[in-house]
């Protein structure tokens, strides 16, 4: 029988389907030495692309159907990799905000992810879509992203593990993308950062500039497994 994990009142069963979603997501060269940082209190390093150099996306999807429930979502998160060891490289997940309670409980209880509580509005605009996440009336990022061109089937489709640090555990859950209708190109988006911690991170990172790459997902099937511990570095 498949691993269940209670989560207010109901069971969420392994391995959790999204059946429907669409997103948008940037990617952007940033400084590896700030990466660094914000990667260092899980026990990881940036992946190293161009000498000083990290991977940052930042994305916003739209849960449609999943096991999870309907919501919103937006992504920061950083390539890395564990140090000293091979094939290791995963996506860290550092700020996963969400605008539903459901999945906000499950994503920490089940995964560990960095789930929270905010407002997220996604919505289209002439050539694009933009979304605007704000805590308590205080906007913290907005990303807009432009549609691109359309690119072949398949484009975009990935399986790749995340990484999350919570409780002082470190967790790598399997991810898969099943993406449809990908539109793509070079830079495409537009970062706007508020007053608000995580937009200083950004900025630290070397945000707002011109993304390295930009997609768009029109039809977006998703599967995630249950999480395994890498490391437990200090007393949860």
């Amino acid at each position: 029988m498949a691993e269940a994990h209670p989560v207010q009142g109901e069971q969420v069963r392994m391995p959790v389907e999204i059946r429907h979603a669409d997103a948008s997501s940037a990617l952007f060269l940033v400084d590896a030495n700030a990466a660094a940082e914000l990667l260092a209190p899980a026990g990881l390093a940036p992946l190293a692309v161009w000498p000083g150099k990290a991977i940052c996306s930042l994305a916003f999807i739209r849960y449609v159907d999943g096991d999870l429930g309907p919501y919103h979502e937006f992504a920061f998160s950083l390539m890395a990799r564990q140090s000293g060891r091979r094939h290791s490289t995963g996506a860290y997940i550092h700020w996963l905000p969400v605008n539903q309670s459901f999945t906000c409980e499950a994503g920490q209880s089940i995964w560990g992810f960095p789930k929270l509580m905010a407002d997220i509005d996604i919505t289209p605009v002439r050539g694009g879509h933009r979304c605007e996440v704000r805590l308590d009336g205080r906007l913290v990022v907005a990303l807009r992203v432009a549609d691109g061109l359309p690119m072949p089937a398949g484009a975009g489709g990935a399986s790749i593990d995340a990484y999350t640090h919570r409780n002082g555990i470190l967790r790598r859950t399997p991810w898969l993308m099943d993406p449809a209708q990908v539109r793509g190109r070079p830079g495409g988006a537009r970062v706007e950062l508020g007053d608000h911690p995580v937009a200083d991170q950004l900025r630290a990172l070397g945000l707002p500039k011109t993304a390295l790459f930009s997609s768009r997902i029109g039809q977006l099937r998703m599967t995630f497994a249950d999480a395994t511990t890498v490391l437990q570095t200090r007393e949860g």
